[in-house]
């Protein structure tokens, strides 16, 4: 049969949460050894859970489920949810949020820097946890408002949609057992018919409490406590827990972006039973029937191509004769071979999981086409004997076997069938096995970037990284592509270099005690850029920019092309052969305008990549880069600097420079009737001296004992009465310079001081900076000072400047390796590190042209958010007390000791140390919290307009007035909301 493959849908990312293993490879090893995951509760843990004793005492009643462990567990944080909001949301929809966010991941999706239409389609039981809540009583109507939001089934895929920014359609897909297989249908229509261009379907299915059940006659739970589908002792189905995602996209676009899926689908279609059957509850072997049919044509392939059948598969006398006999008359008639096709219950594993079952169905079957195993039907022992198996194409495995369906493309099918009759049928295909890609790029560096919402994730997300990178033919250009493309760049961060995946394991694991970036609530302080002078040249300087950077190439280009002709291919040479004459590159009308060049292109492809900086300084020569990043220069003017000033101080007598491990009053008291000057003040205790060379060697041979002192790689004696007879020249250069504005702050070593924003530069500086001392330590901490704190970025070949601001406590990147070194390594290092602690750089242009591969999603693991007590929330609030939160008592109150002011109390009776109590009690009911401090941010903390709205209105009851919203919103804090209430109070 011919079909046409542009109605494909690739399954590109899969999240799932099942009873067993929490790993989904794992949970697949178990499932393909047979593993039932149903637990027996005790009476003592199911009454811990909430359930009645009367109803757990019932003979009838059946102590088990298919158990979702920690699925009270949330991390709000990540979400931007207070600790109250998850507490007034159903764990259903917690589990939601954290299945979308793995399953986004795993597809390779940055799920907050994602342009595509994502639409969500999203099923979940009837909220229990609601019903528990309420059943306690009385609830605060606002309150009320949010738990009816937060728990029934209509909001969950709107506030997916909204936590994660997809701007898709978001439906709620309600058909009881197959409502997110139904979910899966309509999402495969909304992508073919250009609704969206990826969509995510998301399900969980969960009581609340998680219990047993109670067996009924003639119902379908198990009096037995085991669900055995297809199997003569079947007495019906268990009852399961858990959550999963699937992200769907076009097949033809996905392999576009070179995703390899975990699985495609080739067609579907649901269905109605109608009323031909025998009562609302009952299947429909009519139905069933049809809907095989329908997802057959629409697949376009012949029946006898299905090798593997995920059933409904509930084990219940009713239901699985009449599944089995409208799966084998459709596949019979469609020329299947007698036993061809094997069949599958996940059910039998986990349990019925209600809503979720149909993804759950889903996912097993994609393990199954993915793998090429077929595991055997848990529990089976004999079949049904109600099950015609004489001439079916079906067969029930009993243990793990390989792949023995039909020659060709392994496919598969998966049934839903939901109480009340909507069916549901998907065909599904094996993913294309790609061909490895010819790598290019093998043995480059790349950066390797992690991160997680905190700490201790982190951690676990390092480890699980580095186990997937020690894989068999994982590609360091693909993690690193997919790193930085399909991860949110999350608070808590750690990032290493590495040349082979193998090697990145190794470097995670060694950073991994501890060694991480934690990006600031508010962000990171300020950025500073160090362009350091002539000294720091080696030939192939610019290599390292030039293989880690890009547009580097593009932008040195352009600074060499305003070189004289022959200097410029001679400046060219210098910068990219590591063989190039170090001697002749020491020679001062070479060396500095390649440094200015190098610094000059460094700087603009780092602005491309996002590293901005807020201020500069530069060092000598280094003042030239500086100047054109800051705006005073314009390159070609810098660069033209560069030339007259190696030029003229070329032809300066020779002369040699000096480093004293001293401060300045001591180097001045050295020097003094030496003939030898003070050339630069780089730190405290940090100076350099300049003179001709016998004064140089004179003046190093008094220095008395033990004083440190190290000769400078130079052949002219910088800042020195030596390069008097250049200084004509170079005003006569500099004074040609039109007077700019500077963009940013402009620390000048020549002056000692910082001109801020707007400030004119006069350019006589580029001729008197010559001469005149280098106060570099003057300017930099005038910088700072400017920019408190700041971080700082080193950028030219070694690492000369880092020293000195480090000493100050500034926390401080390079960009350089050892001298003469032309690895691309440091300079990536360098980027890592500033990603790391929290500031924009664009990875994904450093990450090379990879493909996405499948790494460890983020690992979840919050604080345990229990049904609140919020009966006596009303109560507790016009006391003015904390409500409980947890479950647990009412926190003792805070605030100066005193009579509290009653509801009904007048306003002018209520004391100043009162409204600190008022808005703090309001701020822990209103957020979920047992503790709260006058610094802390309101809108941090989860709160939103809506909440701060209902904060001012409860307020603004309590105290019988209208505060200020606008004051209120601004104030943001608790202690500036706590003055701004006072204030209200006090004007009456």
């Amino acid at each position: 049969m011919s079909r046409d493959p542009s109605f494909d849908i690739a399954v590109t990312g899969v999240a799932a949460r099942f009873p067993g293993p929490a790993d989904l490879g794992e949970w697949w090893e178990a499932v393909l050894d047979g593993q039932v995951f149903t637990t027996m509760l005790t009476r003592d843990a199911l009454i811990a859970a909430g359930l009645e004793p009367s109803v757990v005492d019932d003979p009838r009643y059946v102590p088990v489920r298919g158990l979702l462990p920690d699925a009270d567990r949330f991390d709000h944080e990540f979400f931007g949810m207070s600790r109250r909001e998850a507490q007034l949301t159903d764990p259903q929809q917690r589990l939601a949020l954290e299945v979308a966010w793995q399953a986004l991941e795993d597809s390779g999706v940055n799920p907050y820097g994602d342009v595509r239409r994502t639409a969500v389609f999203a099923s979940c039981t009837g909220s229990g946890y609601l019903r528990a809540i309420l059943g306690r009583g009385p609830v605060d109507p606002a309150m009320l408002d949010d738990l009816i939001h937060g728990s029934e089934p209509d909001f969950m895929a709107s506030r997916i949609s909204y936590k994660l920014g997809l701007t898709g359609p978001a439906l709620a897909v309600q058909t009881a057992c197959s409502s997110s297989l139904v979910g899966v249908h309509l999402a495969v229509q909304s992508l073919l018919n250009g609704d969206c261009d990826q969509a995510l379907v998301v399900a969980t299915g969960m009581g609340f409490p998680q219990g047993g059940h109670l067996a009924l006659h003639g119902g379908v739970l198990s009096p037995s406590g085991n669900c055995r589908p297809f199997c003569g002792t079947a007495d019906g189905v268990v009852a399961g827990s858990g959550a999963a995602c699937v992200v769907l996209r076009r097949a033809e676009d996905a392999v576009l972006d070179g995703v390899v899926p975990h699985g495609v689908i080739l067609g579907s279609a649901f269905n109605n039973d109608g009323s031909a059957k025998a009562g609302y509850y009952a299947p429909s072997v009519r139905g069933q029937q049809e809907v095989i049919r329908s997802a057959l044509a629409a697949a376009q392939v012949g029946a006898e191509s299905i090798g593997y059948l995920e059933t409904h598969g509930t084990g219940t006398p009713i239901g699985d004769p009449i599944e089995w006999e409208a799966a084998s008359s459709v596949l019979s008639d469609g020329g299947t071979r007698r036993q061809q096709t094997a069949v599958g219950a996940v059910k039998a594993n986990v349990g019925h999981l209600d809503a979720c079952a149909g993804l759950a169905a889903l996912v097993k079957a994609l393990l199954v086409l993915k793998t090429g195993e077929i595991p055997p039907v848990a529990g089976f022992q004999k079949l049904n004997p109600l099950l015609e198996s004489s001439c079916s194409p079906l067969y029930v495995p009993t243990e793990r076997t390989p792949w023995q369906g039909p020659a060709g493309p392994r496919r598969a099918g998966v049934s839903a069938f939901g109480i009340g009759g909507t069916n549901v049928h998907v065909v599904l295909e094996q993913p294309a096995v790609a061909a490895a890609p010819d790598r290019t790029d093998a043995g480059r560096p790349r950066v390797l970037a992690l991160s997680a919402g905190d700490g201790s994730a982190l951690q676990a997300l390092t480890e699980a990284t580095a186990r997937a990178l020690e894989a068999a033919g994982m590609s360091v250009t693909d993690a690193a592509c997919t790193l930085a493309r399909g991860r949110a760049p999350l608070k808590h961060r750690r990032a290493v270099v590495a040349t082979a995946a193998d090697t990145g394991a190794r470097l995670l694991r060694e950073r991994s005690e501890g060694v991480h970036g934690i990006v600031p609530t508010d962000g990171p302080g300020p950025l500073l850029l160090l362009f350091p002078g002539q000294g720091t040249q080696s030939p192939g300087m610019a290599l390292p920019y030039q293989e880690a950077l890009p547009g580097f190439r593009e932008e040195l280009g352009r600074c060499l092309d305003h070189l004289p002709g022959p200097l410029r291919a001679r400046v060219h040479t210098a910068l990219v052969d590591p063989s190039f004459d170090a001697g002749a590159l020491d020679e001062t009308a070479l060396a500095q305008p390649a440094l200015v060049c190098t610094q000059i292109a460094a700087a603009a492809a780092l602005g491309a990549l996002g590293v901005r900086p807020d201020g500069v300084v530069g060092h000598s020569l280094g003042e030239l880069a500086a100047a054109v990043v800051a705006g005073l220069l314009t390159a070609q003017e810098a660069v033209g600097l560069a030339v007259v000033r190696g030029r003229a101080m070329q032809a300066c007598p020779a002369g040699a420079m000096l480093a004293l491990g001293c401060d300045v009053e001591r180097a001045h008291e050295l020097i003094a009737g030496t003939g030898v000057d003070l050339a630069a003040v780089n730190a405290p205790a940090a100076c350099v001296v300049a003179g001709s060379v016998p004064e140089i060697e004179q003046f190093a041979a008094a220095l008395p004992t033990g004083l440190v002192h190290r000769r400078l790689r130079t052949t002219r004696a910088f800042h020195s009465r030596l390069v008097d007879a250049c200084l004509g020249e170079l005003e006569d250069e500099a004074s040609g310079l039109a007077r700019r504005a500077a963009v940013l702050p402009f620390a000048s070593s020549a002056l000692g001081r910082v001109l801020g924003e707007g400030e004119e530069l006069d350019p006589s500086v580029w001729s008197a900076g010559a001469r005149s001392t280098v106060l570099f330590h003057e300017a930099w901490v005038a910088l700072a000072e400017v920019l408190p704190g700041a971080g700082a970025l080193e950028v030219g070949p070694g690492r000369t400047l880092t020293p000195a601001v480090a000493a100050h406590e500034v926390p401080c990147a390079t960009l350089g390796g050892a001298p003469g070194d032309t690895d691309p390594v440091p300079v990536l290092r360098g980027l890592a590190d500033l990603w790391a602690a929290g500031r924009p750089v664009d990875l994904a242009a450093l990450a090379g042209d990879g493909a996405p591969a499948r790494l460890p999603v983020h690992p979840f693991r919050g604080p345990v958010h229990r049904a609140p007590e919020l009966s006596g929330v009303a109560a507790e609030w016009s006391r003015g007390q904390p409500a409980p939160s947890c479950g647990e008592p009412a926190p003792a109150s805070v605030g100066a000791e005193g009579d509290r002011s009653g509801a009904g109390d007048e306003v002018a009776a209520v004391p100043a140390p009162d409204v600190e109590h008022l808005v703090a009690s309001a701020w822990r009911v209103c957020l979920g919290l047992d503790e709260v401090d006058a610094d802390s941010d309101f809108f941090v903390l989860g709160g939103d307009s809506l909440l701060i709205t209902r904060l001012i209105g409860r307020l603004g009851n309590e105290l019988g007035m209208r505060l200020p919203v606008r004051a209120m919103l601004a104030a943001r804090t608790l202690g500036g909301q706590t003055e701004v209430v006072r204030q209200a109070v006090r004007a009456g």
